[in-house]
């Protein structure tokens, strides 16, 4: 196996197992037959970002992309269904899933009709997806500051993070060895953000380990 395939499983492993977090809020809906304190948003953008990536993946035709996109896209597609199940807002979810399918309708038919084919096409949906993830992992900034004001990580996931690090690591390596800017530069503010939230669990957890200060992810 030549270290391309090596990046290339890691890079399905570590995603995988990152967008398999999810089960978690799943779990919870389920058992409290409730969607409340569960995030709707994530979905949406997440299923947003892995079905432009599966796009790319197509026209790149990269199975590494394919595969884990369209692993990914199911697994938010249930995730959204679960919660248009259990949410008392469904007009608000419905909407904002309506807007969603909208965007993708006329992102497609922008990249279908009025992008020539070929390199043009596939660095403009590139630039577009490389915008949209670095746009998901700079988001959470705020509640890092957040942490930093109160010097507490409960409201953070260590897993998470291990996960988070592992999964932008190994795609800015593989988008490093393919020389494809579009797939490791926009990983790299996920290597960053995850540092800079290993350094907050190192510096604001408690001497005592009785207990975890941060959240797990229980599946």
């Amino acid at each position: 196996m030549d270290f391309l395939q090596l990046l290339s499983c890691a890079c399905i492993v570590f995603t995988l197992g990152m967008f398999s977090t999810g089960l978690t809020d799943l779990k919870k809906m389920r058992a409290s037959q409730s969607a409340e304190n569960v995030q709707f948003l994530p979905f949406l953008t997440t299923c947003l970002n892995n079905l432009g990536w599966l796009y790319y993946g197509t026209l790149k035709k990269d199975g590494t992309l394919v595969f884990v996109n369209a692993t990914g896209s199911l697994l938010q597609i249930v995730f959204i269904l679960f919660y248009l199940y259990y949410t008392k807002e469904r007009k608000k979810s419905w909407m904002q899933t309506v807007v969603m399918v909208c965007v993708l309708f006329l992102g497609r038919a922008y990249f279908s009709v009025a992008v020539h084919e070929g390199d043009a096409q596939l660095a403009q949906l590139g630039l577009v997806c490389s915008i949209f993830t670095v746009s998901m992992y700079l988001s959470p900034l705020a509640d890092l500051l957040e942490i930093i004001r109160t010097r507490s990580v409960e409201r953070l996931s260590f897993p998470l993070t291990v996960a988070t690090f592992l999964t932008s690591a190994s795609w800015t390596l593989y988008g490093l060895q393919l020389q494809d800017f579009y797939i490791m530069v926009p990983n790299t503010p996920g290597i960053i953000t995850s540092l800079i939230r290993f350094f907050l669990f190192w510096n604001f957890s408690p001497v005592r380990q009785d207990k975890p200060s941060y959240k797990l992810i229980q599946i």
